[in-house]
C-alpha cells in the first residue's frame, strides 16, 4: 500500500468516525441527559394524567432544609371526564355535596382532566367516595404555599406564561402558553433550574391511538414518582430567624424592612420587607390590584441612609487622623450653618465621641470639610457602598447608586451626614456594620448555598467570600467603643439588649419638608463581646429613629439570641 493509499484509508476513517462519534453523542444526550424530558413527552401523548402535585417544581430551602413556602398536602376532587358518563346529573350532585354553584362545575366536568380547586373537607370526602363515580376520586394535592410561606419578595412568586413573546424569553425545553413560571424573585432568578420534569405524584388514565379510554386498566394513582432530575436551591435563611423577624415586623412594621446577618460569614439570615403578600396564585390577584409596594424587596432596594453615614465619616476621619474621639467642636443648633443640629438648642462644646453618640450633624459637616470629599467616598467604597453583589442572588445593578457625586459641588456636607446623592441598600448598611463587627473585615453578603437534587447531590454551590480587610483592625476597635456609647449614652439607648450588650448606629432620612417621607433606620450587633449577628431595621413610617426602630431591633435581636 503506497502512501497516497494510507491518506485515503485514513480520511475515509476520519470521514465515517466523526459523523458516527457526532450521532453518538446524539443518542446519549437525548437517551440519559434528557431522559425525564422525553419520557414525559411520550407518557403525555398516550395517557391523560393529572399532577397530585400544585406546581411541578424544586424546592426553595432554608439552610436547615426546611420549605420557605411552606408546602401541605390536603384533599382534593380529580376529574377524568372521559370517564363521565352524565356530566349534567353529575355536577349537581357534586356541587350539593361541595355546596358550590354547579355552573361553575359543568365545564370542569366536560374538558380536560383537572384538580377542581375545592378544599375538601373530610365528611364531603366521605360523602364523595360512598357514591363511587367513574372519573372522579378524591386525593392528596400537595400545594406549594402553605398558609405562612416566609420570605416572600425573596422568594418570589409563579405566573403563568401569557404571550409569544413571553414564552421566548425561556430557554428550557418544553415551556408552553400558561406554563407557571416564575415571575419574581429567586423563583425567576433559578426558574430554569427549578423546574421539574414531572410531578411528585400522579393520577392516571390510558388512551388508545384515538384517545379512548383502554377499559380495565383503570385509573394508576402514583404518590412517589421518582423525579430524578428534579433540583432543590439551598438558601442562607434560617426559617427559626425569619420566622421571628416576620412575627415582630407584623406587629411594628407596617412599611420597610429588616436584615439578619451572620457576623462571621457574611450570610443573610433574615430577610423581610413589608408591606408584604400571599404568593398563593389563588390569591395572588387580590395583591396584584392593589399595593404594589407589597411585591418589593425592600432589603435590596436603595434608601437615603441618614445619620448611619456618619459611621463612614467617622471612620475616614479617624483613618486619616484628622481628628481623634477626644477632640472638642462647638454646636449651636438649629443656628448652624449649611445644616443644623436635630437638637435646637445645640450641644455646646462637645468631643468628637459624644458627638458621634448624640449624632450631632454640625460636628459631622466640620469634619468632613476637613477631610475632603476623594476620601470619604474611597472609605465608603472600601465598606462596599458601591458594591450591590450578593452571592447567588443576581440582582439588577441600580446606576442610581454613585458615590462620586459626593464630590460635586454643595453635595459634602450633605453627603457627610447620609443625605443628598448618598443612597444604600438595608443589605449594603448590614455589610457596613458586619465589617466593623468583625474586626475589619469584609464578608461578601451571601444568600444562596447550592443548588442540590433530592438524593443530595450538589449540582452547583456558592461558597462563602474570603473576606478582605477593608479598614484596620484598630480602627475597628475605635468605631466599636462609638458604636457601643450610642447603645449606652446616646440617642440610641432603646436598642440596648441587656445581658448581651449591644452596639449599634440611629438614623434619620428627611426625603421632603416637614417631614414628609422620613425615613428611620437602626443597625448594629450583638453580643457586644463576642458579635453573632447583625441587625439592620428600617421603618419608612414610624416616631422616630431611637423610638421606632431601636426598640424592633432590640425586641429581634433578644429572641434570635435567646431561642
Amino acid at each position: 500500500m503506497n502512501l497516497s493509499t494510507g491518506k485515503r484509508v485514513v480520511f475515509l476513517f476520519y470521514f465515517f468516525m466523526i459523523p458516527f462519534l457526532l450521532l453518538l453523542s446524539r443518542l446519549y444526550f437525548i437517551q440519559v441527559e434528557k431522559e425525564d424530558y422525553y419520557m414525559a413527552k411520550a407518557i403525555r401523548s398516550e395517557t391523560q394524567t393529572v399532577p397530585l402535585e400544585e406546581f411541578p417544581r424544586g424546592d426553595i430551602l432554608d439552610r436547615n432544609m426546611y420549605p420557605l413556602t411552606g408546602p401541605v398536602a390536603s384533599n382534593r376532587l380529580i376529574v377524568f371526564p372521559l370517564l363521565i358518563k352524565d356530566p349534567d346529573l353529575l355536577s349537581k350532585e357534586l356541587a350539593a355535596v361541595l355546596k358550590v354553584d354547579r355552573n361553575s362545575l359543568l365545564p370542569a366536568l366536560s374538558k380536560n382532566p383537572c384538580v377542581l380547586p375545592y378544599k375538601i373537607t373530610s365528611s364531603a370526602a366521605k360523602a364523595i367516595q360512598q357514591m363511587n363515580w367513574p372519573g372522579v376520586l378524591v386525593l392528596p394535592v400537595t400545594q406549594r404555599y402553605g398558609a405562612e410561606p416566609l420570605a416572600v419578595q425573596v422568594v418570589g412568586h409563579l405566573g403563568k406564561i401569557q404571550t409569544k413573546e413571553e414564552l421566548g424569553l425561556k430557554n428550557k425545553d418544553g415551556f408552553r402558553i400558561d406554563d407557571w413560571v416564575g415571575k419574581t424573585g429567586l423563583e425567576l432568578f433559578y426558574n430554569n433550574e427549578l423546574m421539574a420534569s414531572a410531578a411528585g405524584g400522579y393520577a392516571r388514565i390510558y388512551t388508545d391511538a384515538r384517545s379512548k379510554f383502554l377499559e380495565g386498566l383503570g385509573v394508576e394513582v402514583n404518590y412517589n414518582h421518582i423525579d430524578g432530575g428534579r433540583v432543590n436551591l439551598v438558601t442562607t435563611i434560617d426559617s427559626d430567624i425569619q420566622r421571628v423577624v416576620e412575627k415582630i415586623m407584623n406587629e411594628h412594621i407596617k412599611n420597610g424592612a429588616v436584615i439578619v446577618m451572620d457576623v462571621k460569614t457574611g450570610d443573610l439570615l433574615a430577610m423581610g420587607s413589608r408591606p408584604k403578600y400571599n404568593p398563593d396564585p389563588l390569591k395572588i390577584e387580590e395583591y396584584l390590584n392593589g399595593n404594589p409596594e407589597a411585591f418589593l424587596d425592600q432589603c435590596t432596594m436603595l434608601f437615603t441612609p441618614g445619620s448611619l453615614f456618619k459611621i463612614v465619616t467617622a471612620c475616614a476621619a479617624l483613618q486619616d487622623g484628622c481628628v481623634a474621639e477626644d477632640d472638642y467642636f462647638y454646636c449651636q443648633g438649629l443656628k448652624e450653618k449649611p445644616i443644623p443640629c436635630w437638637n435646637k438648642f445645640g450641644h455646646g462644646r462637645i468631643s468628637f465621641r459624644d458627638a458621634f453618640a448624640q449624632s450631632c450633624n454640625p460636628v459631622f459637616v466640620e469634619t468632613a470639610e476637613k477631610l475632603g470629599a476623594e476620601k470619604l467616598i474611597a472609605c465608603a467604597k472600601s465598606f462596599g457602598l458601591d458594591n450591590q453583589k450578593i452571592i447567588g442572588y443576581d440582582i439588577p445593578y441600580d446606576k442610581r447608586q454613585n458615590l462620586n457625586l459626593i464630590a460635586s459641588p454643595y453635595n459634602l456636607a450633605n453627603s457627610s451626614v447620609g443625605q443628598g446623592p448618598v443612597l444604600a441598600t438595608p443589605v449594603q448598611i448590614s455589610v457596613m456594620m458586619n465589617t466593623i463587627a468583625n474586626d475589619g473585615v469584609y464578608m461578601q453578603p451571601r444568600l444562596v448555598r447550592e443548588l442540590q437534587t433530592n438524593d443530595g447531590v450538589i449540582k452547583s454551590s456558592f461558597p462563602v467570600g474570603e473576606g478582605s480587610l477593608a479598614i484596620s483592625p484598630q480602627t475597628a476597635l475605635e468605631l466599636k467603643k462609638l458604636l457601643s456609647l450610642v447603645t449606652t449614652e446616646g440617642i440610641g439607648r432603646e436598642a440596648y439588649v441587656k445581658k448581651y450588650g449591644s452596639a449599634g448606629k440611629t438614623g434619620t432620612a428627611q426625603l421632603g419638608e416637614e417631614e414628609k417621607g422620613v425615613y428611620y433606620w437602626f443597625c448594629g450587633y450583638a453580643p457586644i463581646d463576642q458579635p453573632r449577628y447583625v441587625v439592620t431595621v428600617l421603618v419608612k413610617e414610624g416616631i422616630k429613629d431611637g423610638q421606632t426602630a431601636a426598640p424592633v431591633f432590640r425586641e429581634i435581636m433578644d429572641r434570635i439570641l435567646t431561642q
